[in-house]
């Protein structure tokens, strides 16, 4: 099996690497061997236009069983415990669009820019729709924005618009790349921070950090025991 593994920077997945350069055979920086199992990383930079760029450039010159985007996130409900691991199953893109005079942001597919059920988009939404076929974490629905919101305001307008678990600056290109490319996949996020405002000091990256490589950790354990 082949595994693209998707992050936006290293320090994400420095745990992992570490796994990778000590069980595995070391190709190259970014590429190990292990068994049945072959594991590539992309490091993309951070947001949803280098995400969208790598993966599309990837994707278009080699082939993949399974693409995994991995990173951190923000949670907009308390339900979700920090540093817990999630999977996303749904992305939309929070800020693609205008922001109108009385401040109300229309977004693209309300403005008639772009139908929302014209592939690879479900009513606005991109879903994948093979996540039913893993349960081995929560499933959340995931928002993408170029800004993470810090103020009270801006959280509640964006609370009130869409329907989300956890906010990403990555996640929709991830998906967008993907089901264009027509290749599988995983969005797993860790909660590193609840989505209020601005407040660093309430963040727990390393928590976070530690716990989204565990899960990593194990599921390409499970695939190599599976013999997928």
């Amino acid at each position: 099996m082949k595994i693209l593994l998707v992050a936006a920077t290293p320090f994400e997945i420095a745990p992992l690497r570490e796994h990778l350069n000590t069980d595995f055979e070391r190709i190259s920086d970014f590429y190990f061997k292990k068994e049945n199992l072959e594991v590539q990383i992309l490091i993309t930079g951070v947001g949803m236009t280098y995400t969208g760029f790598a993966l599309g450039h990837t994707l278009a010159r080699q082939s993949y069983d399974l693409a995994v985007n991995a990173g951190i996130a923000g949670s907009y409900h308390q339900k979700l415990k920090l540093g817990e691991v999630v999977h996303v199953v749904s992305e939309r893109f929070a800020d693609l669009g205008v922001e109108e005079a009385d401040g109300s942001f229309t977004d693209v597919h309300e403005l008639g820019l772009l139908d929302p059920n014209q592939a690879p988009f479900q009513n606005g939404e991109l879903r994948n729709d093979s996540a039913t076929g893993y349960d081995f974490l929560p499933k959340c629905k995931g928002l993408t924005v170029n800004k993470v919101h810090g103020t009270a305001a801006s959280i509640e307008a964006i609370r009130k618009k869409y329907t989300a678990d956890v906010e990403t600056m990555e996640g929709a290109g991830f998906f967008l790349a993907c089901l264009i490319s027509k290749v599988a996949f995983l969005e797993i996020r860790s909660i590193s921070n609840y989505v209020e405002p601005r407040n660093r000091e309430a963040w727990n990256l390393p928590l976070a950090i530690e716990n989204l490589n565990k899960v990593l950790i194990d599921i390409l354990q499970a695939f190599r025991e599976n013999g997928d």
